[in-house]
C-alpha cells in the first residue's frame, strides 16, 4: 500500500496526447517522514505513521517535539496513521522509522482514495442539504422551501432520530474513492489527480492506494 499526506492546492486541467482535456486536482504531496511503525504483535494492529508540513518548533508541544526528534524528524505539524494488514508481517519488511515518503511511491494511472475534511457550508435547509423538492410558489403558497411533514402524529407522538432535516452541512471527514492519478511530478512533489477531492484549498488530505 502506498500512502502519503499532502496539501490541496487547487484545480486545473491537462491535455493528454490524444487531445483529451482532463480536469485535475493539484496536490502538494510530501515529502513525509515515517515517525512510527505499528506492529500487530506489539500494538494490536499494523500501521505506518507519517508526518507532514514543517512548522516553527514553538507551535508544537514538548511531547510532539520529543516524538518527532526520536524519529529524526524536524518539527512537523500534521501526523496521520495509515493502516495496512501487510505491514509489520515480518522483520525487515515495510518502511522504517526515519524513512522519507515521496510522490515517487505513486505512478500515473494508479487508483487512489483521498480523505479530507469537506468544505463547511454552515446551516442549510433541506433543499440544499438533502436535495428535497420545493413546494408550489403560486396561489398564496407559504410552503416554498419548507421541509413539510416529518411523519409524527398521535402515535408515536414524537420525531424519530435521524430524520433528514435542516442543519449543519459539510465540515465532515469525507473519503473519495476510485480517483485516478493523472500525473506525478517528483521534482516538485506534486500529484495530479483526475477529478475533485474533498477539502478546501490549502487543506491537508490523505492519499492512499485504492484496492
Amino acid at each position: 500500500m502506498a500512502a502519503i499526506l499532502g496539501k490541496k492546492l487547487g484545480m486545473t486541467q491537462v491535455f493528454r496526447e490524444d487531445g483529451e482535456v482532463v480536469p485535475v486536482t493539484v496536490v502538494e504531496a510530501g515529502p513525509c517522514k515515517v515517525t512510527a511503525v505499528r506492529e500487530a504483535e506489539r500494538d494490536g494492529y499494523a500501521a505506518v505513521q507519517l508526518a507532514f508540513e514543517e512548522v516553527a518548533e514553538g507551535k508544537l508541544s514538548r511531547a510532539e517535539i520529543g516524538h518527532l526528534k526520536k524519529a529524526g524528524a524536524p518539527p512537523l505539524r500534521h501526523l496521520a496513521e495509515f493502516r495496512d494488514e501487510d505491514l509489520g508481517a515480518g522483520a525487515g519488511e515495510g518502511p522504517k522509522v526515519g524513512d522519507d515518503v515521496t510522490v515517487s511511491a505513486f505512478e500515473a494511472g494508479q487508483r487512489v482514495k483521498v480523505s479530507g475534511t469537506s468544505i463547511g457550508k454552515g446551516f442549510q435547509g433541506g433543499i440544499k442539504r438533502h436535495n428535497f423538492g420545493r413546494g408550489p410558489v403560486t396561489h398564496g403558497s407559504h410552503n416554498v422551501r419548507a421541509p413539510g411533514a416529518i411523519g409524527a402524529s398521535t402515535f408515536p407522538g414524537r420525531v424519530f432520530k435521524g430524520q433528514k432535516m435542516p442543519g449543519q452541512m459539510g465540515a465532515r471527514r469525507t473519503t473519495q474513492r476510485g480517483l485516478e492519478v493523472a500525473e506525478v511530478d517528483a521534482e516538485r512533489n506534486l500529484l495530479l489527480l483526475k477529478g475533485s477531492v474533498p477539502g478546501s484549498r490549502n487543506s491537508v488530505i490523505e492519499v492512499r492506494t485504492d484496492a
